[in-house]
């Protein structure tokens, strides 16, 4: 799994437990979903559209940097499936797992669309080819 985004918790993301905000956690990660589907189905028009379980295995702290990690499960004909492990990035200790989120490409009617993706690919390659 690669860990692309790192956050620093300030009092603003905590909870009245003053511990992190589950909330504001599903928020990042949705969003980092969303980048790393767009980047790989080339479509900024790609929204989320499924989370299985999410799976709160510990909490964070004001101070404490946590990492988000993304790793693709499976290609769909318009979608691209995904799993997301969240940890304390000096302690390593895994605070949330997902294992499915799902992110569907739109065409411009709002409809999905088929992307033509089989297999994860970095944009250095795809420059290098061009």
């Amino acid at each position: 799994m690669r860990f692309h985004t790192r956050k620093w918790i300030k009092p603003e993301d905590l909870n009245p437990n003053e511990t992190l905000f589950g909330g504001r956690l599903l928020e990042w990660i949705d969003e980092e979903a969303a980048l790393y589907a767009i980047i790989q189905l080339e479509n900024q028009r790609t929204v989320t559209k499924f989370i299985s379980e999410i799976n709160f295995k510990s909490s964070a702290k004001k101070g404490d940097i946590i990492e988000i990690g993304i790793e693709p499960v499976s290609f769909g004909s318009s979608s691209l499936t995904l799993r997301c492990e969240v940890r304390n990035k000096m302690t390593r200790d895994v605070i949330l797992t997902i294992e499915k989120i799902t992110m569907v490409s739109l065409g411009d009617d709002g409809k999905p669309k088929p992307h033509g993706k089989s297999e994860i690919e970095f944009v250095k390659d795809r420059l290098e080819n061009s």
